[in-house]
């Protein structure tokens, strides 16, 4: 690991101005499970290290009148446990709760989850983030098992690896971050982009600016159905080959509005309307789950190896939509 200056800050508007207004000059470190192993591996050599667990405001959760704020360097340990989040998101609960493994999920921030980089053993093997060579990619034309099945036009082919956001997502989540220009929030799929070069990120996140966490407003009355399903090739700690989040707002025995989120297949976790809409004014069956998740999937495309990546997305989103809909 090469030489770096290290600096903890005890407030936000602290740690952005010790922040660079390029990427690879300095990074932030809240958990470090995903950082130190870049570091290690030369997959990014920064000067700086800016410390950010000092800063209190990013922790914890807390109650506000008509939503609930989830602090950026709350642990994924911390989220499971939290009986807030049990009681009002209980499917983010679950997904906090099974990520990674115990010893992990004890260190790892749900910011960090959010912005963590790429698993594509491309990137990490210091290939760049688009896995490029001579022009070319080297996942088209090399073992791509793994890779994305939809939003892969290219040039990016990884896979988003958050566990948490295809939930927040379903959840309606809104990310809130902080920067020199001051605070600034967006829908969270928003924050997540498809970068079209290697001087792009993955994320809407700026040089200069951290997330500061999470905003999800207050659906205990709103008749929301919500789950979640992984799909893995084994049930201890493993990357899933695909995920599916689900929230149903149910009006009688009628779906009046959904949101259908996959996760693990696409740069970007993927919120897709078409399943959405295959739901709305039906009732949840083994029918409509089929047609939905066949919808969800329909645009969806192998890159040669991965193939099976389409089945296992429709299976997901199928068992998470009857899971919501209380179906057998």
């Amino acid at each position: 690991m090469r030489p770096f200056e290290y600096v903890s800050p005890a407030t936000a508007k602290e740690a952005v101005e010790l922040l660079g207004q390029s990427w690879g000059e300095v990074e932030v470190l809240a958990g470090g499970s995903d950082l130190l192993s870049l570091m290690k591996d030369e997959i990014t050599t920064p000067k700086r290290l800016v410390n950010i667990k000092g800063i209190q405001d990013l922790h914890g959760v807390s109650a506000m009148p008509d939503a609930l704020r989830i602090g950026a360097l709350t642990t994924l340990a911390e989220i499971s446990l939290n009986a807030q989040v049990r009681e009002q998101y209980p499917e983010l609960a679950v997904a906090a709760g099974e990520a990674a493994s115990p010893q992990i999920r004890n260190v790892a921030t749900l910011g960090g989850n959010l912005c963590q980089r790429p698993r594509c053993w491309y990137f990490r093997g210091g290939h760049g983030l688009l896995a490029q060579k001579d022009g070319k990619s080297l996942v088209t034309q090399g073992d791509n098992r793994y890779h994305a099945i939809l939003g892969n036009d290219g040039p990016a082919y990884f896979v988003s690896p958050s566990t948490v956001a295809p939930v927040l997502i379903a959840y309606g989540a809104i990310v809130r971050i902080v920067g020199g220009r001051g605070e600034r929030e967006i829908p969270l799929e928003k924050f997540f982009v498809i970068p079209q070069t290697e001087q792009e990120r993955e994320h809407d996140l700026r040089p200069g600016e951290i997330v500061a966490g999470i905003t999800l407003m207050n659906k205990k009355t709103t008749g929301l159905h919500a789950a979640h399903y992984e799909v893995r090739q084994k049930e201890s700690f493993d990357w899933p080959y695909a995920t599916a989040a689900v929230a149903l707002e149910i009006s009688g025995s009628a779906v009046r509005n959904a949101r259908v989120v996959m996760g693990h297949v696409a740069p970007v976790p993927w919120l897709s309307i078409d399943a959405a809409q295959a739901l709305v004014g039906k009732t949840v069956s083994e029918s409509t789950a089929e047609q939905a998740a066949q919808a969800a999937v329909a645009k969806a495309k192998s890159l040669g190896n991965n193939s099976q990546k389409i089945h296992l997305a429709r299976v997901a989103v199928k068992r998470a939509i009857l899971k919501a809909g209380g179906v057998a």
